[in-house]
C-alpha cells in the first residue's frame, strides 16, 4: 500500500493578508514567524510487514497490534490536521520514543485531550482514561476491593491495568485532584515500580527481564512480582495553576513529566477551520469573531480579571451563523461569552470596547420564532423565522411519544419565550445549553416546553455542593447475595437512552466535581469506575465496523454507545461578579455550553401569563403587582433588587392565585408575606414600604378585631376564622400530633392564613425567631385537620443522603431505610422539616424538584415521581403529601443559612411572630391562672420592649414567648418565689455582659420588675403626727322667710351658638412609661414625660376614670393619655384662639373632661377671653361654644392684660368649675361677677343664674348645692337649685346665707376675726367608717372635707344637706400657709405678688386624705431629714391622713428640663407641679417639664401594693436551706408529746426523746413525724440575711477598684494620654458604648461563622462516611470524614476586605448649631463608634474618614492605611473635627464630596464598597436640589451610598427624604439617633453580606 498523506498544512493567503495588520500585536506565540518560514510537518502512515509505521515529520514509530482494539481511540484524527497539531504530535512521539511521560498544559477546552487521543489513535495504542476530580482517591488509581461470594478481592484500576497491559494512561484534570492523592503514582512514573495492596509488586520491564534470566517465571510469580510493560506511558492533561483555579502540582510529581504548552490553535489554522465550517458566512465576519476571541484570551485580558473566551466553541457558533447568516454578532457572542451576566461594569465596558473595535456591535437582529416542527425519523425538522426569512434545519429529538395536538401543557407562549425557544433550538443543533436566570423567572418551565417540542423525556438532576463524581456517574451498591456492584447514575442511563438531562443548579456544584463531565459534554465519551466506556455514536459505529464485533459482544467488553439524541441543559442562577464564592462561571464552564439568558418578562407579557394562568384575577390587582415588581427589578439599588427576587413570576402567580380565591385580602398583605416583611432588615423594610406607597398599595394587615378568629369543628368540617376544610381520615392515628395549645388571636390568624394556602395546594414555610411557637402552631394546625405527620430535624451535618435514605448493613448487605421524607411521600403524610436553616442550603435545595415537579432520585436507585407508573423502582407521590418547613429568620443572631433566600419562592411563606400584647396576656393567663394579672402585664410589657429593641439592633438576642411562658409556669407552680428571682432564669445568660445587663435591668425596672431590689428597700416618706382634731365652730344655714324672699335667683336658659367644627390633627406620640418601684418601694407608682416643646408651659391637669388630660398654654395644646398606656395623643390649638390687637396675649386654659356618652371629649376654657371650646380627642374636631347671647365683642384693650406679668391686673378673670363635668355639665363665673353660667353640653343649653351678690369663688359641693364665697366680705352662701333645670320659670334657685360661729372664745377664730377662705371643698362625703375614724367617734352624717391655708383639713358634719347648725372639726396647723414660691437656686425668678392661678390641693374622701403640693419652705425638712441633706425637689406632697392621724411629706423629683419663662411659671403655682386626683385613689402630678407622675397615697392601697411588691421580690425567711431525705424509720408513731428538754440544748437528730430535735418522731421539733407541734430550739438558726451573706466585703471591692484604676493609669502612661484627655474621650465613647458593643458582637459572630469547619472526606480517621459504607465493607481505609478548616482553592479570587468610607460634615454650621442640638458632638460620637467598632477588624473592613466643609470636600481625618490604634489617636481625630468646624470657612461641599468619594472608591478593589455621608439638611440654602443629590447617591450601583441628614428644618427634612432613594437616606431629627442610624446601616447591609 502506498504511503498515504493524512494531513498537510495549507495557508489561507487572502485571509492572512486581510487580518495580518490587525493581529500582529495580538499574536504572542510566534505563529506568524512560523507561517513566514512556511515550514510544514507531514504525518505519514506507512504499512510494513511488522504491522506498520507512523511517521510524523522526520520521527517514525513502529506500530504494534493492539490486544484490545476497542480500547484504541477512533475517529479523532481529522482529515485536515493543522500544522500546530502536527508539531505537537511530533513532540509527543519524540517523548514516547524516549520512554518519557508527558504533561500537556494549556487553557481550558477539549484541545489538549483531542491531541492526546489523536496521537494514541495514530499509534494504535490502547488507552486507560481517568478524569480526576476532587473526589478521586488512591483506590480509583491503584486497586479497589470488591466482594464476590462473600470474599473480598482486589480489582486493578486504570493505572495498574495500564502499567501491566502496556497501555497509555491519560490523566485529565491534575489540578482538580486533592493534594497528596497523585504522589501514589510518583514511583510508577519514575521507576515504573509500585507496591500493590494485594501484595503484588509492579517492577519495571528492564529489572524484571534481568531477574528472569536468573529465575523462572514461576518463581517470580510466587514472589508476586509483576512486569510493567515497556509500552506503558502516561499523558497528563492539566491547566496552569495559579492562573486558573485548582491545586498546583506537587514538585516531585511535576519533575517526573515533560511539559508542552498546548495553546489555542494559531490564528491562521483556526481561521481556515472556521472557513470550512461556515462557507455561507462572510469571511470578514469570521475573522472579526476570531480576532475578538483571540484578544480576550491575551495576557492583558487576564490582568483585567476577564475570563478567557472559549475559542473552541467558535466552530459551534459559526455552524449557527452558517444557517443564519443575518444573525447579529453580539447576539451570538452572548451565547458563547455572556459577559453582561458574569462581568462587572469595567469588564463589560472593556468587552464592549472590543466589540466596537472589531465592528461586531451591529444592532440586534430581529426576533426569531419557531414556525414549524415536523418529525423525521429520530430527528425533528425545525423551521425558524428570523430576520424576515425562514430557515429549515434538522435537530436531534427524543424518543418520547409526541404530545397529542389537543393536549395543553399549561405553557403560555409569549414573544420573549418564543424567541428564547427558537434560539435554544439553534444552539441545540450544535451544543449543550445552559440557561442562566434569577430564581422563579421560568427556567424550568421553558425547559419543559423545549423538551415537549422535541419529544424528549426529561431526566432532572438536582445538583448540590457536596455532590461527588460518583453521585454524577456511578454508585456502588450490594446485590442481594452481598456482592458489590456498580449502578449507573440517571445521567449515564439518560446518555444511553437519548434523554434530555437537566442539570439544575450548576452554580452550586463544585467545579472539581463537574470536571468529570467535561469529556461527556465535549466529546460525548465517558469512562466509568467499573471500566465501562461510553463512546460517541459515530465512533461506536466506526469501532463496530473496524473490530467486527456485534453490539452484544461490545457490551460484554463494557463498551456502549451514547445515543445521538442525548443532550444536556444546565440551569443556573446568575454569577455575582467579583465575588469569591458566587462567581461560578469561569473559563472551563464557558467551554462546555452555549449560554442563554432568561430575563424577567416584559410587563405586558407577564400580565398575559398571569391572566391566562389565573383567569379570575382582576386587572387592577395584576397592574398593581406588576407595577411594584418591575419598579423593584429596574432599580440600581441592591436592596430593592433583593426584594425583587422575592417577587419572581412564580411568586406573583402564587399571590394572584391566592387573591383570586380570597378577594378580600389586600395585595400589600400578600406582598409583605412573600417578601417576609416582618424579618426584613430595616433598610429593606423602608424600601418596600416606600415602593408600596408609591404604587398606591396601603400596608394593611387584617386586624384581629375585624373578624372573629375562632376555630370550630362541626359535622366533620374544621373552620378556622372564615376558612373551612373537611377533616382528614388518616389510616394511622398515632402520627397525628397531640399538643397542649392555648389558642390566641394572632396564632389563629396565622393558622387561617396557612389553611388558605394549604387549600390552594401549596407547601408551607414558616419563618420566625426562636420560641415564638412555630412548632406548636404547626402541630396544632395538623391536629385540628387530623393529619398525620412525619418529622425531620435538620442540622449542620445533614447530608442529601440523610434527607432521603439512611444506609445500614444487615447480614453483609447494604439496606436503605426510608427517611421520614420518603415515608411521607409514600403514605401521603405531612412532612414537617424543622430547623431548615441549620442545614446547608446546598443540601436543602434538593427539595426544589420535589416541590416543583414532584420528582426526586434516591440513593438506592429508586425515584419519586408524581404520575402513576408500573415501574417497581418508582415511588409514586401520594396526592395528600405536603411539606411544612420551619426555619429561623435569616441574619443575626441565628446565623443559619438563608433558607428563605435560597428556596423561599417555591414555598408559601408565613412569618410567625411573638403574639401581640393582648394575645400573649390571654395565653399567659391560661398557663398561669393563679399568677396575679399585674405581674403578667409587667412581663408582657417588658418582653415586648426587649423584642422591639432586638428588632432595632440595640440588643442582639430576640426574647420570645417561650421564655415568658417558662417564667409563668414557674410562678404558677411556686407562687411564693419572687418574680425578680424567677426572671433571672432567662437573664442570667447575659449576666457576664455588662452592657447587655445594663440594658436589660433598665428595661425590667422601667416595667416595674424589681430585679436587684431588696425586701428592705422600702423608702416611704416619714410620718409625723397630726395635731388633735378639735371642734372649731358651727355653720348655720339661714332659712328665715324674710331672707328667703330676698335671695331668690332668677334663671334664664338659651341654646348656645356653636362655631365649627374645625378638624385638628391628633398626633400620637410614643411615651416611655417607667414603673417607679424598680429598686425601692415609694409612694410614686409610675412616671413618663409628655413630648412637649421646652418653651411650653403646663397650665392644667384633669382626670376622668383612667384617663389623664394635660393642657399647655404656649402654644395651647391638649395631651390625652391613659394611666397604663404607652402612647399620648396631642391636639395643638394654638391657631384657633382669638388674638389681642397690638399686644402679646398669652392664654391660660383649664380643662374639664366629659363623661358618657361623650367620653374622650373635653371642654377647654380660657380664663381671660372666656373662650369655651369643645375638643374631641379622638377625631380632633374642635368647636367653639359662644355662651352669651350678646353680640360678640372683640376682647381688646389699649393695655392688654398679661396674666403672667408681675403687675396686678384689674381685668376680671373667668373661672370654670368642673367637679361634675363627668355628668356633662360645667359652671362658669366671672370673679367679682354676679352671674353663674351652667353649660349643659348634651343639650347644648346655657342656664344663666343671676345672683344678688358678687362672687369670689364657687365650690360645687353637690350637683344641686353650691357653696359661694362673696367677693369683699368672704361671706359664704349656699345656693340650692333643682336637679334638672328646664326653660320654664318654676326652676328657681335659692341663696342661703351661712353664719359661721366659733365653738368657743379663744379658739383661733374670735367673733370679729376673718373666717378662713376655703381653697378646696370635696364634692362627695367621707364614708361612715372614714368619718368616724377622723373624728374619733362613731358618727353617720352628711359631711364635706374643706381645705384652707390655716388647717390640714376641716370636716363639716351635716353640710350641705342638714339645715341645723353644722359642726366644724379642724386639724389645725401650727402656722398658716403663706402664698409664694421659693427662689430657685438655678433659675432665679422674682417673687410673685398675689395668689397663684392654681391651688394645688386635692381632697380624697375615699382615702380620708387631703393632699397638697407645697414648696420646700413650707415643709418641716428638719424633722423629715434630721441627719441628711434634703433632696432637690419640684415640690413636696403633703399627705394628711385623717384615718391614721398622720401627715407625711413626699418629695416630688425635680424636672430635668424647666421652661425659660420662670416668671410665667411662678404665676401658675407655688411649686413646679400641678396636681389632680386619680379615680384609683391617688393623685397625679405634672411638673413644668412635662413629667407626669402617678402617686399612691391611700394607706390601704399602699399596704396592698407593698405586699405585691414584696411578693415580686420574694422574701426570704432568713433560714438556711435544709436538705431533707424522707425515710421510713420502721418505728410507728406513738402518742405525741413535748419531749424532754435538754438543759445543755445540744442538737438532737432522730429518736423519740428530746424536744426541739430534727428528723425524729412524736416530740415537738422540726422535720420529723408525729410531733404535737413544731418547735425550733434555735439550732443553726443564728443566721444573717442571704443578701448580707452574698455581699462582697468592702475591702475586697476596694482592692478590685484600686487594681482597675492602677491598670488604667498605666495604660494612659503607655499611650502618653493625660487623665483629662481620657475623661474627654470617655465622654464621646461612653455615649456609643452600647452600639459599639452590639456591632462587635455581630462582627465576632460573623467571623466565627466564616471560620466554621467543613467536613473533609476520604480520611483514614474520624467518623464513618455514610456514602462510603460499601467501601468500608470491602476493607478500604479512606472511608471516614472529619471536621477541618477547608483551604481555599488556589486560583480562586482572594476574599478582599469590604471598603467603607465615612464622609462627615465638619462645616461651620455644625459648630454653630452644636449648642442647639449637639449635632457636632453626635457626629463625633458616630466617628468614635466606627473607629471603636472596627478595631481589630481591619482585615475585613478597610475604612477611612473624610470631612467636608467650606474649606473643601476631601479633608483627611483618618487614612485607610493609618488607622487610629488607641484612645489617644482616636481622640486626636475627634479634636481635629471639632477644631476644623470651629475655624473653617462657611459653605457646603456635600455634593462635591459625595461625588469625589464615589469616584475614588470605585477605583479601589474591594469585595463591596460603602459610603456613608453625614450632612446638614439645609441643602436648599446652598442651592443644591434634592433631585441632583439623589442622582449622585445612585450614580454608581457598585457603591452603596447612604446619607444621614442632621437638623429639623420643618418639612424640608421630610421633603428631602421623599425625593431621595428609599433606604438610602435618613433624617436624624434628634442627633442622638445618628449612632443608631449608623448601626442600622451596618447591620442591615454591610454585615448581612459579611
Amino acid at each position: 500500500m502506498p504511503s498515504q498523506i493524512v494531513c498537510k498544512g495549507t495557508a489561507a493567503a487572502i485571509a492572512a493578508r486581510r487580518i495580518r495588520t490587525i493581529l500582529v500585536p495580538l499574536s504572542s506565540k510566534g505563529e506568524w514567524a512560523g507561517l513566514a518560514k512556511g515550514r510544514s510537518v507531514e504525518s505519514k502512515f506507512v504499512n510494513t510487514s511488522t504491522g506498520g509505521t507512523v511517521k510524523i515529520g522526520d520521527i517514525s514509530y513502529q506500530l504494534k497490534k493492539p490486544e484490545r482494539p476497542e480500547l484504541v481511540p477512533i475517529n479523532h484524527v481529522n482529515d485536515a490536521l493543522p500544522q500546530t497539531v502536527a508539531r505537537h504530535l511530533r513532540w509527543i512521539m519524540q517523548k514516547d520514543l524516549l520512554g518519557q511521560d508527558v504533561f500537556l498544559i494549556g487553557p481550558p477546552g477539549p484541545l489538549r485531550r483531542s491531541i492526546a487521543m489523536q496521537y494514541l489513535e495514530l499509534t494504535k495504542r490502547e488507552v486507560e482514561y481517568v478524569a480526576l476530580s476532587r473526589d478521586t482517591t488512591e483506590t480509583d488509581l491503584k486497586q479497589r476491593r470488591e466482594i464476590k461470594a462473600g470474599t473480598a478481592f482486589y480489582v486493578d484500576q486504570c493505572a495498574v491495568r495500564a502499567a501491566i497491559e502496556g497501555r497509555t494512561l491519560v490523566l485529565e484534570g491534575l489540578e482538580k485532584a486533592e493534594r497528596n492523592v497523585l504522589p501514589v503514582l510518583n514511583n510508577l512514573l519514575e521507576n515504573r515500580e509500585m507496591q500493590l495492596e494485594d501484595g503484588r509488586f509492579l517492577m519495571s520491564a528492564q529489572r524484571y527481564d534481568k531477574l528472569l534470566k536468573e529465575h523462572t517465571k514461576e518463581e517470580l510469580d510466587s514472589w508476586k512480582i509483576v512486569r510493567v510493560s515497556e509500552d506503558f506511558r502516561v499523558i497528563a492533561l492539566g491547566l496552569p495553576v495559579p492562573r486558573y483555579s485548582g491545586n498546583p502540582l506537587d514538585p516531585p510529581l511535576r519533575s517526573r513529566f515533560q511539559a508542552r504548552d498546548i495553546y489555542y490553535l494559531p490564528f491562521k489554522d483556526q481561521l481556515e477551520m472556521l472557513y470550512n465550517i461556515g462557507p455561507n458566512v462572510e469571511a470578514q465576519r469570521v475573522s472579526q469573531l476570531l480576532s475578538f476571541a483571540t484578544t480576550l484570551c491575551s495576557q492583558e485580558s487576564a490582568s483585567l480579571a476577564i475570563p478567557d473566551f472559549p475559542v473552541d466553541n467558535l466552530s459551534s457558533a459559526v455552524k449557527i451563523l452558517n444557517l443564519f447568516p443575518k444573525m447579529s454578532p453580539p447576539q451570538l457572542i452572548q451565547r458563547l461569552y455572556p459577559y453582561h451576566i458574569m462581568l462587572a461594569k469595567e469588564g463589560c465596558s472593556a468587552v464592549e470596547g472590543l466589540l466596537h473595535r472589531f465592528e461586531l456591535n451591529t444592532p440586534k437582529s430581529q426576533v426569531s420564532e419557531v414556525v414549524n416542527l415536523e418529525s423525521t425519523g429520530t430527528d425533528k425538522t425545525v423551521t425558524i423565522s428570523s430576520a424576515g426569512s425562514d430557515v429549515t434545519f434538522q435537530v436531534p429529538s427524543g424518543a418520547h411519544l409526541p404530545r397529542p395536538p389537543h393536549k395543553s401543557t399549561g405553557f403560555i407562549k409569549t414573544p420573549t419565550h418564543s424567541n428564547l425557544l427558537a434560539e435554544m433550538l439553534q444552539s441545540h443543533l450544535v451544543k449543550d445549553i445552559c440557561l442562566i436566570g434569577a430564581k422563579g423567572c421560568g427556567k424550568s418551565v421553558i425547559v419543559r416546553e423545549f423538551a415537549e417540542m422535541l419529544d424528549y423525556t426529561i431526566e432532572t438532576l438536582m445538583l448540590y455542593q457536596d455532590m461527588t463524581a460518583r453521585d454524577l456517574l456511578q454508585q456502588r451498591y450490594t446485590l442481594p447475595n452481598g456482592d458489590t456492584a456498580w449502578r449507573a447514575s440517571p445521567l449515564v442511563s439518560a446518555a444511553q437512552e437519548g434523554k434530555l438531562v437537566v442539570l439544575d443548579g450548576i452554580h452550586r456544584i463544585n467545579l472539581g466535581t463537574l470536571a468529570v463531565l467535561a469529556r461527556l459534554l465535549h466529546d460525548r465519551e465517558l469512562s466509568l469506575y467499573d471500566g465501562t466506556r461510553l463512546l460517541r455514536w459515530d465512533r461506536y459505529q466506526a469501532l463496530k465496523e473496524e473490530v467486527q464485533l456485534s453490539d452484544e459482544e461490545l457490551q460484554q467488553r463494557s463498551v456502549f454507545p451514547v445515543h445521538p439524541s442525548f443532550r444536556v441543559v444546565a440551569l443556573a442562577e446568575p454569577p455575582v461578579a467579583g465575588s469569591s464564592t458566587k462567581q461560578w462561571l469561569g473559563p472551563e464552564l464557558l467551554s462546555m455550553f452555549l449560554f442563554h439568558s432568561v430575563s424577567h418578562l416584559p410587563r405586558a407579557e407577564e400580565a398575559q401569563i398571569i391572566q391566562d394562568m389565573v383567569p379570575s384575577i382582576t386587572n387592577a390587582a395584576v397592574d398593581q403587582l406588576l407595577q411594584l415588581s418591575h419598579r423593584l427589578r429596574q432599580t440600581n439599588d441592591v436592596t430593592a433588587q433583593s426584594l425583587a427576587s422575592s417577587l419572581s413570576t412564580r411568586q406573583l402567580l402564587r399571590i394572584c392565585r391566592r387573591i383570586s380565591h380570597y378577594p378580600d385580602e389586600s395585595i400589600a398583605h400578600a406582598v409583605n408575606k412573600a417578601c417576609l416583611y416582618r424579618f426584613l432588615p430595616s433598610l429593606a423594610r423602608t424600601a418596600l414600604e416606600k415602593n408600596l406607597a408609591d404604587c398606591s398599595m396601603k400596608k394593611s394587615a387584617p386586624s384581629a378585631s375585624d373578624q372573629n378568629y375562632k376555630c370550630a369543628i362541626e359535622n366533620g368540617i374544621l373552620t378556622i376564622g372564615q376558612v373551612s376544610i373537611p377533616l382528614y381520615q388518616p389510616d394511622e392515628k398515632t402520627k397525628v400530633p397531640d399538643v397542649l395549645f392555648y389558642e390566641n388571636t394572632q396564632h389563629m390568624m396565622v393558622m387561617e392564613d396557612m389553611l388558605k394556602d394549604f387549600l390552594l395546594g401549596e407547601h408551607l414555610l414558616l419563618v420566625g425567631n426562636q420560641g415564638v411557637g412555630k412548632n406548636k402552631v404547626v402541630d396544632h394546625f395538623l391536629q385540628l385537620m387530623n393529619r398525620p405527620r412525619e418529622y425531620l430535624q435538620l442540622h449542620r451535618d445533614t447530608t442529601v443522603q440523610s434527607l432521603t435514605l439512611q444506609p445500614s448493613v444487615r447480614d453483609g448487605v447494604i439496606v436503605y431505610e426510608d427517611s421520614p421524607l420518603v415515608k411521607a411521600v409514600k403514605m401521603g403524610r405531612i412532612l414537617v422539616i424543622d430547623e431548615a436553616d441549620k442545614a446547608p442550603t446546598n443540601v436543602t435545595c434538593i427539595l426544589k424538584t420535589l416541590v416543583e415537579d414532584g420528582a426526586m432520585i434516591l440513593a438506592d436507585g429508586r425515584r419519586i415521581v408524581s404520575e402513576a407508573s408500573e415501574n417497581p423502582n418508582v415511588i409514586v407521590m401520594h396526592p395528600d403529601f405536603r411539606m411544612v418547613v420551619l426555619a429561623n429568620r435569616p441574619g443575626f443572631p441565628f446565623l443559619g443559612n438563608d433558607f428563605f433566600g435560597a428556596l423561599g419562592d417555591i414555598f408559601s411563606c408565613h412569618a410567625v411572630d411573638n403574639p401581640e400584647a393582648e394575645a400573649e396576656l390571654a395565653m399567659l393567663k391560661q398557663y398561669g391562672p393563679n399568677v396575679p394579672e399585674v405581674i403578667l402585664n409587667k412581663l408582657v410589657a417588658a418582653f415586648g420592649e426587649l423584642r422591639a429593641m432586638a428588632d432595632k439592633g440595640t440588643i442582639t438576642y430576640p426574647y420570645s414567648t417561650r421564655e415568658v411562658v417558662n417564667i409563668v409556669k414557674h410562678l404558677q407552680k411556686f407562687p411564693d418565689e419572687g418574680l425578680a428571682s424567677v426572671v433571672q432564669n432567662v437573664f442570667d445568660f447575659d449576666s457576664y455582659n455588662k452592657d447587655t445587663r445594663e440594658v436589660l435591668i433598665t428595661v425590667l425596672h422601667k416595667h416595674g420588675i424589681p430585679i436587684g431590689a431588696k425586701p428592705s428597700s422600702v423608702h416611704l416618706a416619714k410620718e409625723l403626727p397630726l395635731p388633735e382634731c378639735k371642734m372649731s365652730g358651727y355653720w348655720t344655714i339661714n332659712q328665715t322667710g324674710n331672707a328667703r324672699r330676698k335671695l331668690l335667683c332668677p334663671t334664664e336658659s338659651h341654646k348656645i351658638d356653636i362655631k365649627g367644627p374645625v378638624f385638628m390633627r391628633v398626633q400620637p406620640f410614643a411615651i416611655e412609661r417607667h414603673e417607679s418601684r424598680a429598686l425601692s418601694f415609694t409612694e410614686e407608682n409610675a412616671h413618663w414625660q409628655i413630648p412637649m416643646n421646652e418653651v411650653n408651659i403646663v397650665c392644667d391637669v384633669a382626670t376622668a376614670k383612667d384617663s389623664i388630660y394635660v393642657a399647655t398654654c404656649n402654644p395651647v395644646s391638649i395631651y390625652a393619655m391613659k394611666e397604663r398606656a404607652n402612647v399620648v395623643h396631642c391636639v395643638e390649638l394654638g391657631g384657633t384662639f382669638p388674638r389681642v390687637a397690638g399686644g402679646v396675649w398669652q392664654p391660660l386654659v383649664s380643662l374639664a373632661p366629659l363623661g358618657e356618652p361623650l367620653e374622650g371629649q373635653v371642654i377647654l376654657h380660657e380664663e381671660q377671653s372666656n373662650t369655651v371650646m369643645h375638643v374631641d380627642m379622638v377625631t380632633g374636631a374642635a368647636r367653639r361654644f359662644v355662651l352669651s347671647q350678646d353680640p360678640e365683642e372683640p376682647v381688646q384693650s389699649h393695655t392688654p392684660s398679661k396674666w403672667w406679668s408681675n403687675k396686678e391686673s384689674s381685668k376680671p378673670v373667668f373661672k370654670m368649675c368642673s367637679n361634675f363635668s363627668q355628668n356633662n355639665w360645667v359652671l362658669f363665673y366671672k370673679e367679682d361677677g354676679n352671674q353663674l353660667d351652667v353649660l349643659d353640653v348634651l343639650e347644648g343649653t346655657v342656664h344663666s343664674i343671676s345672683l344678688p351678690i358678687n362672687v369670689k369663688s364657687v365650690f360645687l359641693v353637690a350637683e344641686d348645692r353650691w357653696l359661694l364665697n362673696e367677693s369683699n366680705t368672704n361671706k359664704k352662701f349656699l345656693l340650692t337649685k333643682p336637679l334638672h333645670m328646664g326653660a320654664d320659670d318654676s326652676a328657681v334657685c335659692q341663696l342661703h346665707a351661712i353664719t359661721e360661729e366659733p365653738h368657743q372664745k379663744g379658739f383661733g377664730l374670735s367673733t370679729g376675726s376673718e373666717p378662713p377662705v376655703p381653697q378646696q371643698v370635696s364634692s362627695s362625703q367621707l364614708s361612715t367608717v372614714n368619718l368616724s375614724a377622723a373624728l374619733g367617734q362613731k358618727i353617720d352624717s352628711p359631711n364635706r372635707l374643706i381645705c384652707d391655708a390655716s388647717s390640714y383639713g376641716r370636716v363639716i358634719v351635716g353640710f350641705p344637706d342638714l339645715m341645723s347648725p353644722n359642726e366644724v372639726y379642724t386639724f389645725g396647723r401650727p402656722t398658716e400657709l403663706t402664698a409664694g414660691r421659693d427662689v430657685d437656686m438655678f433659675f432665679g425668678g422674682g417673687r410673685r405678688t398675689g395668689d397663684p392661678k392654681r391651688i394645688n390641693c386635692v381632697t380624697l374622701p375615699t382615702a380620708n386624705q387631703v393632699v397638697r403640693a407645697l414648696p420646700k419652705s413650707q415643709v418641716p425638712t428638719a424633722e423629715i431629714y434630721p441627719d441628711v441633706t434634703p433632696p432637690m425637689t419640684a415640690a413636696y406632697l403633703e399627705v394628711a391622713d385623717f384615718n391614721s392621724k398622720k401627715v407625711k411629706y413626699v418629695p416630688v423629683p425635680r424636672s430635668p428640663t424647666v421652661s425659660p419663662y420662670t416668671a410665667w411659671v411662678s404665676k401658675l403655682s407655688d411649686t413646679d407641679v400641678l396636681m389632680a386626683p386619680l379615680s384609683t385613689g391617688g393623685v397625679v402630678t405634672v411638673d413644668v417639664g412635662g413629667y407626669v407622675r402617678l402617686w399612691e397615697t391611700g394607706l390601704e392601697n399602699l399596704q396592698r401594693s407593698l405586699l405585691e411588691w414584696r411578693r415580686m421580690i420574694g422574701e426570704e425567711d432568713g433560714r438556711p436551706i435544709q436538705i431533707t431525705v424522707q425515710r421510713d424509720s420502721g418505728l410507728d408513731v406513738n402518742a405525741p408529746k413535748h419531749g424532754k428538754i435538754d438543759p445543755k440544748n445540744a442538737p438532737h437528730v432522730g429518736g423519740n426523746q428530746w424536744a426541739g430535735g430534727t428528723g425524729g418522731r412524736d416530740t415537738a421539733g422540726l422535720g420529723g413525724k408525729g410531733g404535737p407541734y413544731r418547735l425550733d430550739a434555735g439550732h443553726k438558726v443564728y443566721q444573717i440575711s442571704e443578701a448580707e451573706k452574698d455581699a462582697v466585703p468592702d475591702d475586697v471591692k476596694k482592692a478590685a477598684r484600686e487594681m482597675g484604676e492602677k491598670a488604667f493609669k498605666e495604660r494612659l502612661k503607655e499611650i502618653e494620654m493625660s487623665e483629662y484627655d481620657a475623661a474627654t474621650y470617655k465622654r464621646f465613647a461612653g455615649g456609643v458604648q452600647r452600639q459599639v458593643q452590639s456591632l462587635r458582637i455581630i462582627l465576632d459572630s460573623l467571623q466565627a461563622k466564616g471560620k466554621e469547619r467543613q467536613w473533609l472526606k476520604n480520611q483514614v480517621l474520624g467518623e464513618l462516611d455514610d456514602s462510603k459504607i460499601i467501601d468500608g465493607l470491602t476493607g478500604e481505609k479512606s472511608i471516614y470524614k472529619r471536621r477541618g478548616e477547608l483551604e481555599p482553592e488556589l486560583g480562586t479570587p482572594q476574599q478582599k476586605p469590604k471598603r467603607l468610607r465615612l464622609l462627615v460634615d465638619v462645616s461651620g454650621s455644625m459648630y454653630r448649631f452644636n449648642g442647639v442640638d449637639g449635632r457636632l458632638e453626635r457626629s463625633m460620637e458616630a466617628v468614635c463608634m466606627m473607629m471603636e467598632a472596627l478595631e481589630d477588624y481591619e482585615h475585613k473592613f478597610k475604612y477611612d474618614i473624610l470631612g467636608h466643609s467650606g474649606d473643601g470636600f476631601d479633608i483627611e481625618l483618618v487614612r485607610s492605611d493609618k488607622i487610629p490604634k488607641n484612645n489617644k489617636e482616636r481622640l486626636k481625630v475627634l479634636k481635629m473635627m471639632h477644631a476644623h468646624a470651629q475655624f473653617c470657612m462657611s459653605g457646603d461641599y456635600t455634593l462635591e464630596g459625595t461625588e469625589y468619594s464615589i469616584n475614588e472608591l470605585a477605583r479601589e478593589e474591594a469585595d463591596e464598597h460603602f459610603l456613608v455621608v453625614l450632612s446638614d439638611a439645609n441643602l436648599e440654602r446652598y442651592g443644591i436640589r434634592p433631585a441632583r443629590f439623589a442622582s449622585v447617591l445612585t450614580s454608581n450601583p457598585q457603591i452603596n451610598t447612604f446619607a444621614i441628614f442632621i437638623g429639623s428644618l420643618g418639612d424640608q427634612a421630610e421633603r428631602l427624604q421623599k425625593q431621595l432613594p428609599s433606604g438610602r437616606s435618613f433624617i436624624a431629627m434628634d442627633t442622638k439617633e445618628i449612632p443608631q442610624i449608623l448601626q442600622q446601616i451596618f447591620t442591615s447591609t454591610i454585615l448581612s453580606n459579611a
